[in-house]
Parts: C-alpha cells; sequence; structure tokens
C-alpha cells in the first residue's frame, strides 16, 4: 500500500465497451488506456489512483462507502447511464465527506435531452465533460489540488 493520497477513479456501465462502443461519442481509448494515462499522471501529481467499473449501481455505491471509510482524497465518478437515474447514487455522495468530482467523456448537455439531468452532479464538488479521455486527467489533475 502507498502512503500517497488515494484518488478512486469510478466507472459505471458499459464503460468496459469504451473503444468500441460508439467511438463517434466516446473515442478509440479503452478504459485500459485510460486507466493507463491516470497511473502515469497520478505517479507525476504524487497520488494514487484506485480504477474501477461496474455496471452494477450497488457496487458504486458500496465503493463510494469504501473511499469515505478509507480516508481517500477525492473520487472521480463517470457513473454512465446512472448519472441521469440514479438517485442511490446521489444519496451516497451526500452521506461521504470526500469530494467527488462527476466525469463526462462527452458532453451531456449537447446531447439528448434525457442527459441534461444529472444525479450525480447534484451532489458532486465539480464536473468535467466533452474533453473526450482528457476529462479524466483535468479531473484527476483538480482532485490531486483538493
Amino acid at each position: 500500500m502507498s502512503d500517497r493520497p488515494l484518488i478512486y477513479v469510478l466507472n459505471g456501465p458499459n464503460l468496459n465497451l469504451l473503444g468500441t462502443r460508439e467511438p463517434d461519442i466516446y473515442g478509440h481509448d479503452t478504459l485500459d488506456d485510460i486507466a493507463g494515462q491516470l497511473e502515469d499522471r497520478a505517479r507525476d501529481l504524487g497520488v494514487e489512483v484506485d480504477v474501477r467499473q461496474s455496471n452494477h449501481e450497488g457496487h458504486l455505491v458500496d465503493w463510494l462507502h469504501e473511499a469515505s471509510s478509507r480516508g481517500a482524497k477525492a473520487v472521480l465518478l463517470n457513473a454512465g447511464a446512472y448519472t441521469h437515474t440514479s438517485i442511490a447514487i446521489l444519496d451516497a455522495i451526500k452521506s461521504i465527506k470526500v469530494p467527488v468530482i462527476e466525469v463526462h467523456l462527452s458532453n451531456p448537455h449537447t446531447r439528448e435531452g434525457f442527459r441534461h439531468k444529472s444525479y450525480v452532479g447534484m451532489g458532486a464538488k465539480a464536473t468535467v465533460a466533452g474533453f473526450g479521455p482528457m476529462s479524466y486527467t483535468v479531473a484527476l489533475d483538480a482532485a490531486a489540488k483538493l
């Protein structure tokens, strides 16, 4: 275990399909590619990242609680479609003291109307969206400075 500050990077449903899923929207980088970029950047910033993905809402809730109990510095959360539907994830964010930064590869506000409402954003400290994989590194840079 590292003595560097820990930042969780949590990814929701269908993000395991990055690289092949709608590359015109989400790009060609896989989640493993993004995780590698984050690990490299984390070393430069003097922090550690714990990158996880699940298609199950309850896992994301459990991991938010775990981030708090482990004393994480921050959480980067790309909740995927749960962003727009999950009051459970909003409640989990509001129940912890760890700052959460909402992350999106695309800009939800330029897409379908149902994507314009973000329950995650209602509890998050900030949102970084629309920069493709760079959204994660921008969010990590911000999280490291919190």
